[in-house]
């Protein structure tokens, strides 16, 4: 009899696509393991055929051990080999690691990249050649397979590969496709989100304690609460202010509570900061093109 993981597994890998080839993952943090992970998890292509390159050897041992992949610490060795190569490093990073690797590139390669603020045009002017090139916007909800990923595609792009790069990013959430201009709003919105809702998780997990309740309890009722939420807007597909109206009765503790909120500023203060993050993220494009 089959586990309920087994199951799960399987049906992911009916889901999504094999795509069966050789993959570098270039960065072995957060980001880069999830994503190797989620390929594994999805069955997108063999683990054998992936290869970790990091700085920690015993990082990309470990990894190896768990999953079944190669791994190297040869930046060219890793890239020369695969067929897709993984950018998972730091912004401020990649510029050098292109640099390195543009000797290993070849043009029937695809290239992805998950560095906030590094445009297309820059990758392929460092690189030199007419590469696919695939930017993308994931999250760090990836890491538990609930990533929300934006992704816009180079010129050299074909519809094959525009498949691959959707695929792989599918193995860890939802995939959008956008323009690359529109990037900086997805970095503003979904690429820092997390941190906007984290924050509003722990507010009320502090007005959970202020009015009597345990911070163990509060925490697992306030993590639900998100959680479930979230789930009934997806599932529902019934906007938001739908939802709302519906717990909110006639002069009950609801809409006392909202109109609080409204009377602060709440939904300003969100928009507000995801409109300071796209312009920060314009700002950070601005300057690692001119590095």
């Amino acid at each position: 009899m089959q586990s309920r993981e087994q199951e799960s597994t399987e049906q992911m890998a009916e889901h999504h696509h094999f795509i069966d080839r050789s993959i570098a993952i270039v960065g072995a943090g957060n980001m880069g393991t999830a994503l190797m992970k989620g390929i594994i998890n999805a069955k997108l292509t063999p683990s054998a055929k992936i290869t970790a390159c990091g700085i920690r050897l015993d990082k990309l041992q470990k990894l190896s051990d768990q999953w079944g992949t190669k791994h190297t610490l040869n930046l060219l060795e890793a890239v020369g080999a695969s067929e897709i190569v993984l950018l998972c490093v730091k912004p401020q990073t990649l510029p050098k690691v292109l640099t390195e690797i543009k000797s290993a590139l070849r043009e029937d390669q695809l290239l992805i990249s998950i560095a906030a603020g590094v445009r297309i045009s820059f990758i392929q002017a460092t690189v030199g050649k007419k590469l696919a090139i695939v930017r993308s916007m994931p999250n760090i909800a990836s890491t538990v397979d609930e990533g929300a990923t934006a992704v816009s595609f180079g010129e050299f792009v074909s519809e094959e590969q525009q498949r691959i790069a959707i695929s792989i990013f599918e193995a860890v959430g939802e995939v959008v496709v956008v323009a690359e201009e529109q990037l900086d709003a997805v970095t503003g919105l979904s690429g820092s989100g997390p941190a906007y809702i984290y924050m509003v998780i722990e507010a009320l997990i502090d007005g959970g304690v202020k009015m009597g309740l345990s911070r163990e309890i509060a925490t697992k009722l306030a993590i639900q609460t998100v959680l479930g939420s979230a789930k009934l807007v997806k599932s529902s597909k019934l906007h938001p202010a739908i939802l709302r109206d519906q717990v909110t009765t006639p002069g009950g503790t609801a809409i006392n509570a909202i109109h609080e909120l409204e009377s602060h500023g709440l939904r300003s203060m969100l928009i507000n900061a995801v409109a300071t993050a796209t312009r920060r993220s314009e700002e950070l494009s601005r300057v690692i093109s001119k590095t």
